[in-house]
């Protein structure tokens, strides 16, 4: 399990803008200054509020992981020849967007969709006063997109490969099925859409299926996950994570659980400096939100212990933590307990 990225655009994107000519340092600085960029230009300039880099190829190989989005203040062939050798999957790879340095066109170049660098190209061509150029099929057609809806909804894709065809079908004039019995995904459209329920899915045709639940049986299907479930963890001392996390496994396993619509992770104070418990909230990509035992104490619970009111001071650690994490939300899996380590997992009504 990984902690996902935030997909799309957001103003709080962490983004860098390189100028490549003396003529490209206007525009970057004005991206600058209204997108709070940090800017690149070649050293030989020496100009003032500019990281300076000997070469592009290899500021690009020090910063692409760094940052959410790289404007490039150049050709497409140079944006494009620095980056190619970085570039892994769509759903992990930051936004590029590239303008010549009269800031006359300004190209989506790279995750347009996932990396939000349609909507970011938009914002740069708003604050240089240049034309937009976006290329992506749907947004030509003005029609809409998977990968697009599903970030405004903070859903997780569990199958990236399966957004084209959802896109192909709204391209070619079909209809495609949702299945959401909990209204999760926003912008859907009763002229391209049609709401089903279980049993009136038609496995084959193209569809989006959400769910927490590993319950989707057709394969063709876009699965979308919203991160709404959080697992309370009691441990007691010298608990190892590979214990924590088959644990976490084998749960997730039997309930028939999306490990991507896990979102939070939640335990009792005093396991704030527990070994075992902070490595595996690294391996699941979570942070772990410690409570008072007092606060535990007052959340009511299925399966309260005597022995853990005696030990600790409150008559649950797992299930009243995975209700404090879920925003007060509802239990969907009660204690589970191995030697040395107990969870629960609880569902909020809000995506975490």
């Amino acid at each position: 399990m990984a902690n996902h990225r935030q997909i799309g655009y957001t103003s709080r994107m962490k983004l860098a803008v390189y100028a490549v000519t003396r003529q490209g340092l206007a525009p970057a600085q004005r991206i600058r200054d209204a997108l709070g960029a940090d800017a690149y230009a070649p050293k030989r300039f020496e100009e003032q509020g500019t990281i300076p880099f000997d070469s592009l190829r290899e500021c690009v190989r020090e910063t692409f992981i760094r940052y959410e989005g790289h404007i490039f203040v150049a050709a497409t062939g140079i944006a494009v020849r620095v980056i190619a050798e970085h570039i892994v999957a769509k759903d992990t790879d930051p936004a590029v967007i590239c303008l010549d340095h009269h800031a006359r066109h300004v190209i989506s170049l790279l995750s347009g969709h996932l990396g939000g660098g349609n909507a970011l190209t938009l914002r740069i061509a708003e604050a240089v006063k240049g034309h937009p150029v976006i290329t992506t099929a749907t947004d030509m057609e003005g029609l809409p997109s998977a990968d697009m809806m599903a970030a405004r909804s903070g859903l997780i894709i569990g199958n990236l490969d399966a957004v084209r065809h959802v896109n192909a079908a709204w391209l070619e004039g079909r209809t495609v099925q949702i299945f959401d019995p909990e209204e999760r995904l926003l912008g859907i459209d009763g002229a391209r859409m049609r709401e089903v329920r279980r049993g009136q899915w038609s496995d084959g045709d193209p569809g989006i299926w959400v769910s927490w639940r590993d319950d989707c049986r057709d394969p063709d299907a876009l699965r979308l996950h919203p991160r709404v479930l959080a697992l309370g963890i009691g441990c007691r001392r010298g608990a190892t994570a590979g214990e924590i996390l088959g644990l976490v496994r084998d749960t997730l396993t039997a309930e028939r659980i999306r490990p991507e619509s896990v979102g939070a992770l939640a335990s009792v104070e005093a396991k704030r400096h527990e070994a075992g418990l902070l490595e595996a909230a690294r391996e699941l990509g979570l942070e772990v939100r410690f409570h008072p035992e007092a606060e535990l104490a007052r959340v009511d619970v299925p399966t309260p212990s005597e022995f853990v009111l005696d030990t600790l001071g409150t008559p649950s650690v797992c299930e009243a933590a995975a209700v404090l994490a879920a925003n007060g939300g509802s239990i969907v899996v009660p204690k589970r307990k191995s030697k040395k380590a107990t969870l629960a997992v609880a569902r909020s009504n809000t995506c975490l």
